[in-house]
Formats: C-alpha cells, structure tokens, sequence
C-alpha cells in the first residue's frame, strides 16, 4: 500500500499494517466528531508517525499513484472536521 502525507513525502507499507492504519485513523475521526481538540492533536500526530516509522520512503524519482492521501502535520482542527469524517480517509481492508 502506498501513503502519501501531503508536504512530505510517499511511504509504501507492508499489506499487514493496513489494519493498524485504518484502526488510528478510526480515532482520528472519533475524536474529531466528539470535538477533542487535544485527542484529535494526539491521535493525527499517532498517525502520521505510524506511516514513516512504519513505511519506506520511495525515491523521489518513483512515480506510484497513492492509495491513501493524508493532509499535512499542520492540518487545524477546523480543516480536520471536513477531512476526517465517516469512515475516515483510509479505507477499511475488507474494502481495499
């Protein structure tokens, strides 16, 4: 699976960490819905320290379309509420 983190960079992941991913960006979207500010802070910040400490970089020359598309580390709040919602933005592994 690859991730790209706007501002960053791509990372592929192994197939078995999907779950994993999709479980924190579940809480991402939990925390935005019930207004936790400091959780959802948390919780982004967990989910994008999960994919670049558990993906590969790719080269910057290596052109690979992404399968999950995660906004930036300075993604406010405010901006959350439109991205983080229903099911979230990384698809659940039944789906995928």
């Amino acid at each position: 699976m690859i991730v790209r983190i706007f501002g960053d960079q791509q990372y592929r992941l192994d197939d078995d960490r999907h779950g994993p991913l999709n479980e924190l960006d579940d809480a991402v979207v939990t925390a935005v819905e019930r207004g936790d500010q400091a959780g959802y802070r948390e919780r982004f910040d967990a989910l994008l320290a999960f994919v670049r400490s558990n993906g590969t970089p790719l080269a910057d020359d290596e052109l690979i379309g992404s399968d999950v598309l995660l906004p930036p580390d300075d993604l406010t709040f405010d901006e959350a509420g439109r991205e983080f919602n229903g099911e979230g933005l990384v698809p659940d592994p039944a789906d995928a």
